[in-house]
């Protein structure tokens, strides 16, 4: 099992955060049987680790008025993919880069705040572009599952 590497207390911790990041130390001892000083201690020691990586809130983008969630789908010369994701790096439009197995695949996704914006997106961004060779673009209709991070 992936969570091999963490002792039980440290898995109760981490699902109960899953499952609401706001959960305060001492909730969480109660719950995990350990005082409010010993969590603290351990969320420390797992945030040091990089086992967690933040706290934050997630927005749907579903729900704003307007907004366009989309994935693209991107294949780059060898030579020039590093030059693309740092270009794709820098557009606040985009919110998620993956590298994903194919032929030099980028797994990208951009939220806008309409159609204007994704076709600007499109045109002065992803079509300019260097060393690609192929760009698909899939629009987001609705969210049936989206797990956000590892579940435990």
């Amino acid at each position: 099992m992936y969570l091999s590497g963490l002792d039980e207390l440290d898995q109760k911790i981490l699902t109960l955060l899953t499952g609401n990041a706001r959960l305060s130390y001492s909730e969480i001892g109660e719950r995990v049987g350990i005082s409010r000083v010993a969590v603290k201690a351990r969320m420390a020691a797992l945030e040091e680790k990089g086992i967690i990586e933040e706290y934050t809130v997630v927005i749907n983008p579903q729900k704003i008025n307007g907004a366009i969630s989309c994935y693209f789908e991107i294949e780059a010369e060898p030579e020039t993919l590093q030059q693309v994701t740092d270009r794709l790096c820098a557009n606040e439009s985009i919110t998620q880069i993956y590298r994903v197995t194919g032929k030099n695949r980028l797994h990208v996704h951009a939220v806008t705040a309409g159609h204007e914006e994704l076709e600007r997106l499109l045109r002065e961004e992803m079509d300019r572009l260097p060393g690609v060779t192929m760009v698909s673009c899939n629009t987001i209709l609705s969210r049936i599952k989206d797990v956000k991070g590892l579940r435990l």
